[in-house]
């Protein structure tokens, strides 16, 4: 049994706060083995107590932590009561080198006294004292400034069963269900049905019974989860709600941007979900630049990766058809692609970052009036917000914080908006650097002189895919476009070698003079050659004059 209070050494007060928390337990399986266990500011440190001198002890930095439980014993004969804290601490791979988070359990026996409701409130006081601890430990980078999720967090996970190779669902039950159990995580898991279906959930849910969505899937389910937050009437609260990334399919592109900006050791497949997983229990959320795109049709579009035309575009859209292999279909397409390469006929301009006026928040860019843009003067006018009357009645809703599986069916998932929420004024979203699609760029603009072009890509994230580092300077919330073009003329085996060595974010140093890169903040693209492929973030869109301007953290995500 565990000595008392009373019997503490006068230097150190054990089960108790001196500076430290500090406690001597048994081991879940062995009653006779025991351990010393204190609990500081930043780390939790386990020595075994043996008569045997020199024993190692054990450090478990907080900033690993995601969670402690504690529980009662498993029966009425025994009179402890157990807790244990969860890490995931950087450990040694074990078929390669390199390091990556790994899981590492610590159970504690608490016997202070015969009296079983005593042994399990000491141990709740430790479960929360950790738990407590290792939420002010949450991993930050210098110089980026972070909000924190709501306690608990209530958490929509949508997931596209069909996204990748199909195993979306498998992988969350397998490597995240666990992890947010750990962390005490409240979530409701909604399977999505068919394509736009997350968009429309989103546009009519409740979005004040949630405190996050979460997207269990590749990034064209986090595309149309955007997209339908911003078609909202309160747009503007609803573009708030922090979004989370879970690698579920073949690119995985903001994933492996998100785990990229955390600075941590390169990462993929599984262990990238146990990254992006982490990051989601520890609950750090910073804002998220979007992109907004203008069609010739005059649809507006939202876009927090890319936009692409040509060679990246077609390989995108045509190795569709190998999905069932995963990642490597890009491989797959690529060279397929290279065999046959194409040219594309067009006009390219841009804005440079450094001629772009600055806004403080992309927010305060809104229409003046119902009417039209003003063309090239737009960017000078003294914009204010001005009110959308329209409003739509929609039904009242409850809903539970318990974990759940749903799909359509099940109003659990997705509320609709109550009769308070349809009565908020909106404001329209203003492209203040955008002229109209049928108004010349202004004069500040740059205009590329070459018309033939291999591809063109916008980027506004690190990756492009989980093994493609597209911009290597990128970050979610620079406030920049990464232009990134390559003119006609390029052999095949100098852009196989560029796509290789982007693996490493190598290609903006390979001297090709056929690569082109400009940081931007306005595009326009014009197709001249009558067939092709235009994406944003994957999605194929119509085929047509484009044009894009980023607005700076518009969005908030979940980070590290």
């Amino acid at each position: 049994m565990e000595k008392a209070a009373s019997d503490a050494d006068p230097s150190r007060q054990r089960n108790g706060f001196v500076g430290a928390l500090y406690g001597e337990f048994t081991d879940t399986l062995d009653d006779r083995v025991r351990y010393s266990v204190s609990l500081t500011e930043s780390a939790l440190t386990i020595q075994k107590i043996s008569a045997l001198p020199g024993q190692t002890k054990v450090v478990f930095n907080l900033s690993d932590c995601v969670g402690c439980r504690a529980r009662s014993g498993p029966d009425s004969a025994d009179v402890g009561a157990y807790f244990t804290a969860y890490f995931y601490p950087f450990k040694r791979r074990w078929m390669s080198a390199g390091l990556t988070r790994q899981r590492v359990e610590q159970c504690f026996r608490v016997a202070l006294v015969q009296d079983p409701l005593v042994n399990l409130q000491e141990a709740e006081r430790w479960a929360r004292a950790i738990r407590d601890a290792s939420a002010l430990q949450a991993p930050r980078r210098d110089g980026v400034v972070y909000t924190e999720l709501q306690r608990p967090c209530r958490t929509m996970i949508l997931v596209n069963p069909h996204s990748g190779r199909g195993q979306a669902l498998q992988l969350f039950t397998g490597h995240v269900q666990g992890m947010l159990t750990e962390a005490s995580v409240p979530y409701t898991l909604v399977i999505t049905e068919h394509q736009n279906h997350a968009r429309e959930l989103v546009k009519k849910a409740d979005l004040s019974q949630w405190d996050a969505l979460v997207i269990m899937s590749g990034d064209g389910l986090l595309y149309e989860v955007i997209n339908g937050l911003m078609e909202r009437e309160d747009w503007q609260e609803a573009i708030q709600t922090p979004l989370g990334i879970l690698p579920g399919g073949s690119g995985n592109a903001l994933a492996a941007s998100v785990h990229h900006y955390s600075q941590l050791p390169p990462a993929w497949n599984e262990e990238l979900l146990l990254s992006c997983g982490f990051m989601l229990c520890k609950g750090l959320v910073c804002s998220l630049d979007l992109v907004s795109i203008h069609l010739t049709s005059r649809q507006r579009l939202f876009s927090f990766l890319s936009l692409a035309w040509g060679f990246v575009a077609d390989v995108d859209i045509e190795s569709e058809k190998y999905r069932h292999v995963g990642a490597i279909r890009f491989l797959m397409g690529t060279l397929v692609r290279l065999a046959a390469l194409r040219v594309y006929q067009g006009r390219l301009a841009y804005l440079p970052a450094k001629d772009a006026p600055k806004k403080d928040k992309a927010s305060t860019k809104v229409n003046c009036s119902n009417t039209p843009q003003q063309g090239l003067f737009c960017s000078s006018l003294s914009c204010s917000l001005v009110p959308n009357t329209s409003s739509k009645q929609s039904q009242k809703c409850t809903n539970s914080n318990s974990n759940t599986i749903t799909n359509s069916s099940n109003q659990a998932a997705s509320k609709n908006k109550s009769e308070g929420q349809s009565n908020a004024r909106t404001e329209t979203l203003v492209d203040s650097l955008l002229p109209d699609l049928d108004q010349p760029v202004p004069e500040a603009w740059t205009v590329v002189k070459e018309q033939d072009f291999v591809l063109v890509l916008a980027v506004y994230q690190s990756h492009l895919a989980e093994d493609l580092w597209a911009a290597p300077s990128a970050m979610v919330n620079d406030g920049l476009i990464h232009l990134i073009y390559v003119t006609a003329g390029i052999s095949r085996p100098a852009l196989l070698r560029l796509f290789l060595a982007m693996e490493k974010g190598a290609h903006l140093e390979c001297g090709c003079p056929h690569l082109v890169y400009q940081k931007v903040r306005a595009l326009r693209l014009e197709p001249i050659s009558a067939e092709g492929v235009i994406t944003v973030d994957g999605e194929t869109v119509e085929y047509g004059p484009v044009q894009a301007q980023i607005q700076p953290g518009l969005a908030r995500l979940i980070s590290g």
